[in-house]
């Protein structure tokens, strides 16, 4: 009839309203709605968090915790030392490394990084490499001469404290690597170029005579305290 409308409802039977339970067409947005806000109100939950953490009295509600579950350390070895080691020097490098791919660019792949590197370098003279002949005292006992193998330097140790990357900037593809790699962000390259630079620093900086020096000034005042009047202390090449 005329001014009449008519209303979409699903029926159970053949067509007919009437032999079945009829109920109104769900829109298919309506499942997407509560995902949705869950979502959202994570998201603002994240994002309170971190605002809260900083407040006093929050930070235990949402702070890190750290657990230590290692294991005890085991030893595996002891080694006798006969090095005395006698000067140690402090350096700082800072080390700017950059990877690139042959033919993609930056953006893609490469990485450069920007890091600080800190460690020590030692140098010894080792005492049990002094030959038979090497010791030499008269028969007062009151002059003594020592010949004793050149001063060496150790290898660097770097210092995790006072090292520290400065920057890093990755390509998408060094990103990605990095997503699913077990070790992300690894500064193994980096830590290796810095111990290499301190080391060449080392050879340059005169430490072994310095350790030559403190050496002798330390056998002196030794065996100056046993009775020795007169103590000479050279330096050689010890034979193989």
């Amino acid at each position: 009839m005329k001014g009449m409308t008519s209303t979409d409802v699903r029926t159970d039977g053949a067509g007919d309203p009437g032999r079945g339970n009829t109920q109104p067409r769900r829109s298919r947005t309506r499942g997407c709605l509560p995902f949705a806000g869950v979502c959202a109100a994570a998201l603002v939950l994240l994002l309170l968090g971190s605002k809260l953490s900083l407040l006093p009295g929050f930070g235990d509600l949402f702070g890190e915790k750290t657990t230590d579950r290692s294991g005890p350390a085991v030893l595996k070895s002891i080694q006798d030392m006969s090095s005395y080691e006698a000067a140690a020097g402090n350096f700082q490098v800072v080390v700017d490394l950059e990877k690139d791919a042959k033919y993609l660019p930056d953006a893609i792949r490469g990485t450069r990084t920007l890091y600080v590197g800190a460690g020590t370098v030692g140098a010894s003279v080792d005492l049990g490499k002094v030959g038979a002949g090497g010791v030499t005292v008269d028969e007062e006992r009151t002059t003594a001469e020592l010949v004793l193998p050149h001063a060496v330097l150790g290898k660097p140790a770097l210092d995790p404290d006072r090292s520290y990357a400065v920057s890093k900037q990755r390509g998408l593809l060094d990103r990605l690597g990095d997503f699913f790699s077990d070790n992300p962000g690894s500064e193994q390259a980096v830590n290796k170029v810095a111990a290499r630079h301190i080391g060449e620093a080392a050879k340059e900086s005169g430490l072994t005579k310095r350790a030559e020096k403190n050496t002798t000034s330390m056998l002196q005042g030794l065996l100056g305290s046993l009775g020795f009047e007169k103590v000479t202390v050279r330096y050689a090449d010890q034979p193989g």
